[in-house]
């Protein structure tokens, strides 16, 4: 069975609206997602405006037409400012308002109204270059890596040709209206392809929805609460990695505030939270790059370091307690910070012989370490033994 264009804008009617009502639906347990209302208030949008198109002949024409086809430009300026709100930018509804007014007002002229060419060319003109900034509000956040991003450019850039193709085309081949203004090759072809684009934005947008969801979990997950860096379950993952990943020497830190008990006693847990942070802080902006930094557990952090020979991770970690020693509080002159520091070195590089080289070796080297550092004083750096050489 052949499909006429009035039986595909009814089809276009309902798919638009049930689209746009999952967007609203999904919207309405992810509140915070501000995107999903407005791409819904865009599909329920979109699905008025064929809806118009279905009543051609049956309602004015000024109505069929105009407004028709006004509504559906502005559907798709929310399509746009929808993308924005999704990249965390602000709502542009003043640009949709101009675009929706340059079609009212080239409508209430007489000759414009009058040639379908003309029509088309401007109508065509405003919805594809929405689809084109939609396009580009997406590609501008690449950086935020979600897989859903480059089909929905590459979809957006499509309509926005499919749009853009019927302006010369309006010039050298202009559409014939024949008895039935809904009897046009024209309207089946974008009925068709208005169908697949809605079906195809929607599964899109749905998908960078969820995989965004998923990244903040995951970045939730592997991100200390408090601090703001690596959980232990994400070091212990992130330093598996890069020591499987290396051939040459590493350095692992294990840090331990000293006397934090006694600064909550003092000064009540608010203070020795403050503390925590600050000694991330501090110790974040002074580690080289490539260092892997997180929190084992109450005032217990560790440090993976990349390539540094013993000694200059000595004197890293040196340079490292100095820097938290000078933390201070105006507000509490007798609050005094400082930290021991626990050192185990390995090189990956060498021949597989003596203790082993993993994570778990280095953290109980390291600790031991740590634990001759708070014996003979605290405040201070104690390097593990060499568990192994290099064989020439």
């Amino acid at each position: 069975m052949l499909l006429d264009a009035p039986t595909l804008l009814l089809v276009t009617v309902i798919l638009t609206f049930m689209v746009g009502s999952l967007f609203l639906l999904s919207w309405s347990q992810a509140r915070h997602v501000h995107a999903l209302s407005i791409w819904g208030a865009a599909h329920i949008a979109g699905a008025m405006a064929s809806t118009l198109l279905v009543l051609r002949g049956t309602i004015p024409d000024w109505i069929s037409i105009g407004v028709a086809n006004g509504v559906m430009i502005g559907a798709y300026g929310l399509i746009w400012t929808g993308t924005r709100a999704f990249e965390g930018r602000s709502s542009r509804l003043v640009p949709i308002a101009a675009a929706v007014a340059l079609w009212g007002g080239a409508c209430l002229i007489p000759t414009f109204y009058a040639s379908l060419p003309a029509r088309v060319m401007l109508a065509s003109g405003l919805a594809g270059s929405f689809c084109l900034l939609a396009a580009r509000e997406i590609w501008r956040a690449r950086a935020e890596r979600l897989v859903s991003r480059y089909p929905g450019v590459a979809l957006l850039l499509l309509y926005t040709a499919a749009y853009w193709v019927r302006i010369p085309l309006a010039i050298v081949a202009p559409p014939k209206v024949g008895p039935n203004p809904l009897q046009s090759p024209w309207l089946t072809f974008l009925c068709l392809i208005g169908m697949l684009f809605t079906l195809a934005i929607a599964f899109v947008f749905m998908s960078l929805t969820k995989e965004r969801a998923e990244h903040l979990q995951r970045l939730a997950a592997d991100t200390d609460a408090l601090t703001g860096i690596l959980s232990r379950r994400a070091f212990v993952t992130r330093a598996e990695a890069a020591l499987a990943a290396q051939g040459r020497t590493v350095t692992l830190l294990l840090f331990d505030l000293d006397h934090f008990k006694r600064i909550n006693d003092l000064h009540g847990h608010a203070v020795g939270d403050g503390v925590l942070v600050g000694f991330c802080h501090t110790v974040t902006a002074l580690l080289p790059p490539g260092a892997v930094f997180g929190r084992m557990g109450g005032e217990e952090f560790a440090c993976l370091l990349m390539g540094p020979t013993p000694d200059e991770a000595m004197a890293q970690a040196e340079f490292l307690r100095r820097a938290v020693a000078r933390i201070a509080v105006p507000d509490l002159p007798h609050l005094a910070v400082s930290v021991s520091i626990g050192l185990a070195n390995a090189d990956l590089g060498a021949a597989k012989t003596g203790p082993p080289r993993g994570l778990d070796a280095l953290l109980r080297r390291a600790d031991a370490a740590l634990y001759r550092a708070k014996h003979n004083g605290r405040d201070r750096s104690e390097a593990a033994p060499a568990a192994w050489r290099r064989v020439a």
